[in-house]
Parts: structure tokens; sequence; C-alpha cells
């Protein structure tokens, strides 16, 4: 068994694909956008953008806007934290040691969905 697919929910879909895409840098794989999601090549993963309409029941407007999971590897955090701050990209706090060796720095796409970056620590 391999995990393959990750799933993000969000209202205003052309706002989130040109986060994807243009400013995280994630290349478009499918463009759905007129059946309400896009998929981007999130490496040996696909990332799913889903929309969801604003009637849409309150367990699925619920998935918009929520700590994801979902974390980014990344060689330089400091430098990546940079770059899309630069951008534009909202992160709650700079980039931080984690006990475990490894950094984080997280992220809010437009949706309020939170991701990670994070820099393994070096073995």
């Amino acid at each position: 068994m391999q995990l393959r697919t990750a799933r993000i929910f969000v209202r205003d879909l052309p706002g989130a694909s040109r986060f994807y895409g243009d400013m995280l840098g994630l290349p478009l794989r499918a463009d759905g956008s007129r059946q309400g999601y896009c998929v981007f090549d999130a490496g040996a993963m696909s990332l799913v953008v889903e929309h969801v309409d604003e009637s849409a029941p309150a367990q699925d407007q619920a998935l918009i806007g929520r700590f994801t999971g979902l974390s980014f590897d990344v060689a330089d955090i400091r430098s990546k934290f940079r770059e899309l701050s630069d951008l534009g990209v909202a992160f709650t706090g700079q980039p931080e040691q984690q006990d475990w060796g490894g950094i984080l720095a997280t992220l809010r796409d437009p949706a309020g969905n939170e991701l990670q970056l994070v820099q393994q620590p070096v073995r």
C-alpha cells in the first residue's frame, strides 16, 4: 500500500491554483477546474485542491481552513522561508528547531489551510 494523493479544500479554486502553482511552484498535473478541482504534482504524491461551494453543508465547510498535517520537505528551510515570504506566503512564525532534530515552519494558503515546510535532520 502506498499513499499517493492528499486533498485540500478551498472556496476560491482559481486563487488556490495560483497559490499552489505560482507561489509554491507545484506543477499543475490536471486542470479540472470546471469540475471543481486541480491536481498538482507534489513529488511522489499528487495534491488535489478541491472547491467547496458556499452552499455546501456545514460538514463540508469544516474541511476548509484547518491544519492539514501535510509537510513539504525542503533542503534549506530558512532560504525557502525567505523566498516564499517575499512572494507573500503567510507563515505563522519563523522556522523552529524541533526536539527530533528537524526544523519546521507552518504556512497558510489563502483559504487558511495550514501546511508545513520541514527540513529533515542531518544524519
